[in-house]
C-alpha cells in the first residue's frame, strides 16, 4: 500500500513503514493529482485542498486531516467518489483554549485589568468554544455563550443572542467553523455592536472576520483592540492590519505538541480502520518531547499575577506576536518550523510562595503545583 502526507504533520513519520506501506512525505501545498495516482490513502492539513480536480482518477479509499477545520475538503465532492473522510474534531481544544488564556493574561497585564471582573463573549460552543468557557470561568469570568445549532437543539436557557453579546462582552472570541454562515461574520455591523473598550479575538478561520473591515474599526479606535491568530488570504497577511493588533499570530493557536499528538493519533486509526491495519487501530502517539525546565517559581501577589507568571513561561504568546511582526513574509516557514509548545498540564509549579486562593486557580488552569507553603 501506499500513503501520502503533509510532511509538516508531526510524530507521523515511522508509523506505517513497519507495516509493509510506502509513505510519500510532501509539502502540503504542493500534493498534485499526478503523487495520488497509486495512493490507497492521504493525510494533510489545512494547506491541502481536498477536491474533485486533486483526486479525480486516483486509487485514493480514504483521506484524514489532522485538523479540526474541514473548509479545505470538499465533502461532497469526496462522498460521490466514494473516498472516506475524516477530520480529528477536538484534537487541539485545550491548545487553542490555553492561547486564548494566553492573549487574555496578556491584555490583563498590559492594560492592568482584573479579568474576574470582566465578560467574555463566546461565539461557537464547540469542542474549542466549549474548552475556553472553561478556563473562563475557572477565572471567575462571566461567560456569554452564542452558538446557534446548539440553541436550537437544546434550548436557548444557556445561549444569547449574538447582538446581546456583542453589547455586553469587554472581550469577543471566536470558535466557529467557517461555512456560509459564518464567512465574514465579523463585519461593520458587528464591530458597532461592539463596546469601544472590549477586544475582539479570532482564532477560528481567516474569513469569518472581514480584514479590512477590522483595520478601518482599529484604525478608528471604534474597539479597544484586536488579537488575530488566522488571516485572509493566508499566508500573504495585510501587514497594516497586523501593525494595528496587539498580538497577531501565525495561525498556531492549535500547534501544541499535545494537540498535533491528538490530531495524528486521530488520523493514524482512522486510516488504519479504512485500510484494515489492525495493529494501529488504537495507535496513539505516546513519546511526546519532555521539558527541560525546572519547577517554576512564583512570587506573585495575587491568583491572576500567580497564572500570568506560570502561563508566560508555559506559552510566551507575545515572542510569538514579535517573530511575526519581524518577519510576516515568513508567515510560512514560521509556521512550518514552529518549536515545540507543551501545554500547561506538563508544567509544574513551586506552591511554597503562593497563596491558597493562587494553588487552586493554578490548579484550576491544569498547572501540577509541588512544595508547601
Amino acid at each position: 500500500m501506499k500513503i501520502v502526507a503533509d510532511d509538516k504533520i508531526p510524530f507521523l513519520r515511522g508509523v506505517f513503514e513497519p507495516y509493509n506501506i510506502h509513505v510519500v512525505y510532501k509539502k502540503g501545498a504542493d500534493i498534485n493529482n499526478s503523487d495520488l495516482t497509486d495512493a490507497d490513502a492521504l493525510i494533510v492539513r489545512t494547506r491541502t485542498k481536498c477536491n474533485y480536480e486533486l483526486l479525480k482518477n486516483t486509487a485514493v479509499k480514504v483521506v484524514a486531516s489532522a485538523t479540526i477545520g474541514t473548509d479545505h475538503v470538499n465533502i461532497a465532492e469526496l462522498e460521490k467518489m466514494n473516498i472516506a473522510f475524516f477530520s480529528a474534531p477536538g484534537c487541539n481544544a485545550m491548545s487553542v483554549q490555553q492561547y486564548i488564556v494566553c492573549a487574555l493574561l496578556r491584555l490583563a497585564e498590559k492594560y492592568n485589568i482584573p479579568l474576574q471582573q470582566k465578560t467574555i463573549g463566546i461565539i461557537g460552543a464547540g469542542h474549542v468554544g466549549s474548552a475556553v468557557e472553561t478556563a473562563c470561568r475557572n477565572m471567575n469570568m462571566q461567560v456569554l455563550l452564542n452558538d446557534p445549532p446548539r440553541a436550537a437543539a437544546e434550548g436557548e436557557d444557556k445561549f444569547t443572542t449574538l447582538e446581546e453579546l456583542l453589547k455586553k462582552s469587554d472581550f469577543v472570541t471566536m470558535h466557529v467553523p467557517l461555512d456560509e454562515s459564518t464567512k465574514y461574520l465579523a463585519n461593520q455591523k458587528f464591530f458597532d455592536l461592539m463596546k469601544k473598550d472590549a477586544f475582539f479575538i479570532n482564532s477560528s478561520r481567516g474569513k469569518v472576520c472581514n480584514n479590512s473591515v477590522l483595520k478601518n474599526v482599529l484604525l478608528k479606535k471604534q474597539i479597544a483592540g484586536a488579537v488575530l491568530d488566522v488571516w485572509e488570504n493566508e499566508p500573504d497577511i495585510d501587514t497594516e492590519l497586523q501593525k494595528l493588533l496587539e498580538l497577531g499570530t501565525m495561525h498556531i493557536a492549535g500547534y501544541s505538541a499535545d494537540g498535533k499528538a491528538n490530531g495524528t493519533s486521530i488520523s493514524v486509526r482512522n486510516i488504519a480502520k479504512i485500510l484494515n491495519i489492525k495493529e494501529l487501530q488504537n495507535f496513539e502517539v505516546k513519546s511526546l518531547p519532555a521539558l527541560c525546565d525546572e519547577t517554576l517559581q512564583i512570587n506573585s501577589s495575587s491568583p491572576q499575577d500567580a497564572l500570568i507568571t506560570a502561563a508566560k513561561k508555559a506559552y510566551d504568546i507575545q515572542a510569538d506576536s514579535d517573530n511575526l511582526s519581524a518577519r510576516p513574509e515568513n508567515f510560512e516557514k514560521l509556521r512550518g518550523d514552529y518549536p515545540c509548545r507543551r501545554e500547561f498540564h506538563a508544567w509544574t509549579a513551586d506552591g511554597s510562595n503562593l497563596t491558597d486562593e493562587a494553588i487552586s486557580l493554578l490548579k484550576k488552569m491544569n498547572f501540577n503545583i509541588k512544595g508547601n507553603k
